[in-house]
């Protein structure tokens, strides 16, 4: 399972597996997306060749992102929306599922708040891969893209029982 948390300067990429009701950290990095050629479609071919690598790298069968949330202005939603495109581009040619959830979705099933700051759920990540050892994180981007993937496969293995409890697959 691969967690994006899309930026047009950095790029958070997180892979997780569940066992269970357990996790396992497969990996993390923070891309630094802006370079030396801060032309657009440097920027863009960049975070699309990376997500490619961590692809082949991790080989998660499964994606999850984190939505656009409320941007401050026009032009920072946009190059989010941009660098987020493409981000997907990449499990999208491949046919993989892409799930998306909201920031105070993702906050809301690590921290138990969906207003927690970028710390707790740095905490809190760490705490639910303990197993993994300390992890270090760079950026909040790292941290918060295992978290997009923790979100996503909680949710699932809920709506896994919840199918199993009622006998037949929700949509």
């Amino acid at each position: 399972m691969l967690g994006i948390d899309p930026g047009s300067q950095y790029l958070g990429l997180g892979c997780v597996e569940a066992r269970g009701s357990s996790f396992r950290w497969i990996g993390h990095q923070v891309v630094r997306v802006f370079t030396t050629d801060k032309s657009l479609q440097a920027r863009l071919k960049m975070i699309h060749a990376s997500v490619q690598e961590a692809m082949r790298l991790w080989q998660p069968q499964v994606v999850a992102v984190e939505e656009v949330f409320f941007a401050k202005n026009a032009q920072s939603a946009l190059k989010l929306g941009q660098a987020r495109g493409a981000a997907l581009v990449a499990p999208a040619t491949l046919g993989l599922p892409i799930f998306e959830y909201p920031a105070t979705l993702v906050k809301q099933t690590i921290t138990g708040s969906g207003r927690a700051e970028k710390e707790q759920v740095q905490h809190m990540v760490q705490a639910i891969l303990r197993a993994a050892g300390p992890l270090e994180f760079s950026r909040a981007d790292a941290s918060d893209a295992l978290a997009v993937a923790i979100c996503h496969l909680q949710h699932r293995h809920k709506q896994r029982l919840l199918e199993k409890s009622l006998g037949t697959p929700l949509r």
